[in-house]
């Protein structure tokens, strides 16, 4: 759904936010994942995420579908813990092919550190896998997206443009190269950054992964939970081999339209910047990076971090007094 459309259906479920003093994150805004405290130094973080396939190849389209579910749990800063597998198949097609996305998907999950604890399978037409995963975190390390503050800088951890390559591969018209640029991208656990970033301490303020609503979307919610302005530049977003020459094509995703529309209200852009390149911070990303706010005297420390640990970021913008996200040149 795009973001206007969900936003719409779970406005009414927010009342229920205040059921508990234990949940800590729950449907009043926003988040990557449900937070509920268990105790004074434990919490459990918990989401689900499932989709159709994104690559042609069994096996990693069940790595991408795990990799871009436990994203959730470590945009929230906490450790993955368990997870179940979620399945919808249809009758017509091999299970053996079945066991190829589960041995993707089980792989990921072991390299995470988790347990795949069991899960649930039901017929439909299209093939979609998923999972259910759990973490846990101290209740005073969890990572929203409600405290950037004006003067913190902006880092992403992984490239752009999954949505448009991969639609280029629906259509036939991705090169093998550029094919296997973007699924290393997707099949990339967000782990190492998470544990970088978290060896700051309290130097994240806020932080989100960048997956379905694309980087407009998902930097939007930082703006508006912590009422200030994210300033976007367009130079510093780094890009997936070929994105803009695909997008010039016409390889872009049904998803970023949705996302456009339903963030017009909330994203603005600078005189002179092209239409596919709007397209690309709109678009909708599979298991995309990390993107923290980060307090500007840690920067070079979170950098640092990052690098040591293998994982390449870019400093893509600041946070600064106003709304919404602005991209500029």
């Amino acid at each position: 759904m795009g973001p206007e459309a969900l936003a719409h259906v779970l406005r009414p479920l927010g009342l229920l936010a205040g059921a508990s003093p234990d949940l800590l994150v729950g449907l009043a805004e926003a988040d990557d994942a449900a937070v509920y405290r268990l105790s004074e130094h434990q919490a459990i973080v918990a989401t689900v995420d499932f989709f159709p396939p994104v690559v042609d190849d069994a096996y990693t389209f069940g790595a991408v579908a795990a990799a871009n579910a436990l994203s959730d749990i470590y945009a929230m800063g906490a450790r993955p813990l368990l997870c179940l597998n979620l399945v919808a198949w249809p009758a017509t097609l091999d299970a053996e092919i079945l066991g190829e996305v589960m041995r993707g998907g089980s792989d990921k999950v072991r390299e995470a550190g988790a347990v795949l604890a069991g899960g649930h399978s039901v017929l439909d037409q299209e093939p979609k896998y998923g999972l259910v995963a759990l973490g846990t975190v101290e209740p005073d390390r969890v990572w929203t997206k409600r405290g950037a503050r004006p003067g913190d800088a902006l880092l992403l951890t992984k490239p752009l443009g999954t949505g448009i390559l991969t639609t280029a591969l629906k259509n036939e018209a991705l090169a093998e190269a550029d094919l296997a640029a973007v699924t290393a991208s997707m099949m990339t656990l967000n782990a190492s950054a998470a544990q970088a970033l978290a060896s700051l301490g309290g130097a994240v303020h806020a932080a989100t992964d960048v997956t379905g609503f694309g980087l407009a979307g998902h930097a939007s919610e930082i703006a508006r939970h912590s009422e200030v302005c994210l300033s976007v530049s367009l130079s510093a977003l780094p890009l997936l081999p070929h994105v803009r020459e695909y997008a010039t094509q016409g390889h872009v995703p049904g998803g970023t339209d949705r996302n456009r529309e339903g963030l017009a209200q909330y994203v603005s852009f600078a005189e002179g910047i092209s239409e596919d390149d709007q397209l690309i911070v709109y678009d909708p990303q599979t298991s995309g990076g990390l993107l923290a706010v980060v307090d500007a005297s840690q920067v070079e420390a979170a950098l640092t971090a990052l690098d040591a640990v293998g994982v390449p970021v870019a400093r893509i913008g600041s946070v600064v007094a106003g709304s919404g996200v602005r991209v500029e040149r």
